[in-house]
């Protein structure tokens, strides 16, 4: 893994120097588009409205509109904020873990210690284990101001990015403002449907079927020769007409010869007798023929000599 942040964790005047790495990752296979006619790869540009022209990542900033007004923000901007040059997670407050309500949670991440000494490290954790609290901390990851939970998991200490509370909507839906009433059966009915359902959560149980059977897909494609050349795909620059094409089977034989001796005879050499095995085809066929008629043998010299004349 990857550190995607560097400071230390403060409460009070305890310091513990800490790495953020991502908990989480995205197994989803990724894919992207293509024309359906010839599978050539579609790609989006960003271009400016004003000019035309197709601007390079480095060359674009960040601006806020209000309808009326369009203000830049540069990275220089960005850089300058308070927040952006704080390298602490400044523990907040110590609040029971169950007052945090789930529905909160962003995005996780753990915290590694990063010093030659883990003991401040061992000091929190335990100390929040033993009291059963989670710290909520504040600290600037990613341009951004976040709240986060500071929690124990698996002995290791995990920050879990908070919504800000006006980031979470109100569940305002006029069906539930009507009374209904629930019979005392069907209570006891569903109680019994949820009872035979009880079990201890295992994650390892659960799978996600489409993403195998997504895989499973491509692989069927690719074995069956449903497939399109990556380079025309991507749009990557065709071989020049009258290039070379090196067969494989050639450039093996040109190997070998060179090894035997090298030079254009070496070559026509291998041309004449390509592999092993017809070598030895040839030659078992040769002692075979010699063997059932001796008296032809002679007869051969005059026709090659022949031949070399002409």
């Amino acid at each position: 893994m990857r550190a995607v942040w560097k400071g230390a964790v403060t409460f009070g005047l305890v310091n513990v120097p800490v790495k953020l790495y991502s908990a989480t990752e995205d197994h989803d296979v990724s894919l992207h588009q293509v024309h359906d006619e010839d599978g050539g790869r579609i790609r989006y540009q960003r271009k400016c409205e004003v000019c035309g022209k197709v601007v390079a990542y480095q060359d674009i900033d960040k601006a806020y509109d209000d309808g009326e007004r369009t203000v830049v923000i540069t990275d220089a901007d960005l850089k300058a904020l308070p927040a952006e040059r704080s390298r602490e997670i400044e523990v907040v407050e110590f609040v029971p873990s169950e007052q945090i309500d789930p529905i909160m949670f962003d995005r996780s991440y753990y915290l590694e210690p990063d010093s030659a000494s883990s003991k401040a490290y061992v000091l929190l954790r335990e100390t929040l284990e033993s009291t059963d609290r989670t710290a909520i901390v504040r600290l600037a990851l990613r341009q951004k101001t976040r709240l986060a939970a500071l929690r124990v998991h698996d002995e290791v200490l995990v920050v879990q990015t908070l919504l800000w509370s006006d980031e979470v909507r109100e569940a305002a839906f006029p069906a539930l403002d009507e009374k209904v009433k629930i019979s005392d059966k069907e209570l006891a009915l569903s109680k019994q449907l949820v009872e035979s359902l009880v079990s201890d959560f295992d994650p390892t149980q659960y799978v996600d079927e489409y993403q195998q059977e997504l895989r499973t897909l491509i692989e069927a494609k690719l074995e069956q020769g449903d497939a399109l050349d990556t380079a025309a795909t991507f749009g990557e620059e065709p071989e020049e007409e009258g290039a070379e094409v090196i067969d494989l089977m050639e450039a093996l034989r040109r190997s070998i010869s060179a090894k035997r001796g090298g030079g254009a005879d070496a070559s026509d050499d291998a041309e004449a007798a390509p592999t092993k095995s017809t070598a030895k085809k040839s030659a078992a066929k040769k002692a075979a023929s010699e063997k059932a008629a001796p008296e032809k043998a002679p007869a051969k010299k005059p026709a090659a000599k022949k031949k070399a004349a002409s």
